[in-house]
């Protein structure tokens, strides 16, 4: 399959009416972060950081966790009162559209939704740029 010549996607996924339980349990957000880069064949720099949100910030409570990635990096944010949870999945390497139902798959094991949104976003459009790395380079040059 020939894919787009681009630096990297960005597949956000938000998650809505999750039950309220999930998306505060430390263990289901360290175990998911910790998982799904083995199930989408990507390989971790570390293991999950993740924290619970101070109980000060009335509305905002839930968690926040990363993953590093070789390829770059997995984002997990939750609202346990309103059963939100976002992920924010970026890679160097390639996700398709026709991944997506797949990874939604693995992402419901952990946070059942009754809807979910997508967005797949291509990120550094110019990377590969000739004419673009040929002057970066030069500026680099200049700088050093």
């Amino acid at each position: 399959m020939k894919h787009e010549h681009v630096f990297g996607y960005l597949l956000t996924m938000d998650l809505y009416a999750v039950e309220p339980q999930k998306c505060g349990d430390l263990n289901v957000g360290y175990d998911f972060l910790n998982r799904l880069p083995g199930h989408i064949g990507m390989h971790k720099q570390s293991l999950p950081h993740i924290y619970v949100t101070p109980p000060q910030w009335e509305g905002k409570g839930g968690l926040s966790g990363w993953v590093g990635l070789v390829e770059s990096g997995i984002q997990l944010h939750t609202l346990t009162d309103q059963g939100f949870v976002s992920i924010d999945l970026y890679t160097c390497s390639y996700i398709g559209e026709s991944m997506i139902p797949e990874i939604l798959d693995f992402v419901r094991n952990y946070y059942p939704y009754r809807e979910a949104e997508t967005n797949l976003i291509k990120r550094g459009l110019k990377y590969y740029d000739t004419a673009y790395m040929e002057q970066a380079n030069y500026s680099l040059q200049e700088v050093l």
